[in-house]
């Protein structure tokens, strides 16, 4: 069984469907979590739907507070940091020929530099435990590349190789760093592709249907439970099919 009672968690882009997903799986195998975002009211609402809940406001975009947001998080949840999943990302698309410098890196000052920054001060916490997770949630088109999104692509490919590089130099701390690779989700940017270009897409996924946020969530839930204590440096697809690495 996946118990992760007793487990201290930080998720980041917690208020999206992704994200409230996580925080319900984790929350049900009794995990000690702290949910962190942008918005607070949203944030708010996932409190009074958990009671255990603990949670923190804070852009992902304030690279130079990130620290702090680590040594804040770990506190709240009570001095020791077990797991983090680095959910929180944007995106900014266009094709390449007009995409301006500007759009190509705030997305990946976001999503990629961002997310470097969490892992590293997690991992100075978890040094401090002489183990732990770090789950980073990146994207099949990280891996298939995509239409519009060389700024989006780049930077998911780059958290995959980024994360094989930080297990290679902790895993004989006992820290463990892996990614979850979602395919097209139900969630509410999904929500707003055209009918006939979701028809496209779901065309190409040998399962027929776009997958739910509680599929990533069972994966992450996997990911930052002990049972996968000898997975290290690899990347979880869950995607239906679409992309076979």
């Amino acid at each position: 069984m996946n118990d992760l009672k007793k487990k201290n968690i930080i998720v980041t882009g917690a208020t999206g469907g992704i994200g409230n997903s996580i925080i319900k799986k984790l929350n049900e195998h009794g995990a000690n979590i702290l949910a962190s975002g942008t918005k607070s009211e949203k944030l708010e609402d996932l409190k009074r739907s958990f009671s255990n809940l603990k949670i923190l406001k804070f852009d992902i975009t304030q690279s130079e507070k990130i620290e702090n947001f680590i040594d804040e998080a770990t506190s709240q949840l009570g001095g020791k940091l077990d797991c983090i999943v680095n959910n929180a990302g944007i995106t900014k698309d266009n094709l390449a020929i007009r995409m301006s410098l500007d759009e190509w890196r705030n997305v990946i000052d976001i999503n990629l530099t961002s997310t470097f920054l969490m892992c590293k001060f997690a991992i100075k916490k978890m040094l401090k435990n002489k183990r732990g997770k770090i789950i980073n949630i990146t994207s099949v088109v990280g891996h298939s590349g995509n239409l519009g999104q060389v700024n989006y692509t780049a930077s998911k490919a780059g958290i995959v190789a980024m994360s094989k590089s930080l297990a290679i130099e902790y895993a004989k701390k006992n820290i463990n760093i892996n990614c979850i690779s979602p395919g097209f989700i139900k969630t509410a940017m999904t929500d707003k592709i055209d009918e006939k270009f979701k028809e496209v897409i779901i065309s190409k996924i040998p399962s027929a249907r776009l997958g739910e946020p509680e599929d990533i969530a069972n994966a992450v839930l996997f990911l930052g439970s002990d049972q996968s204590d000898y997975i290290n440096g690899e990347t979880l697809h869950v995607n239906g099919g679409m992309y076979m690495a």
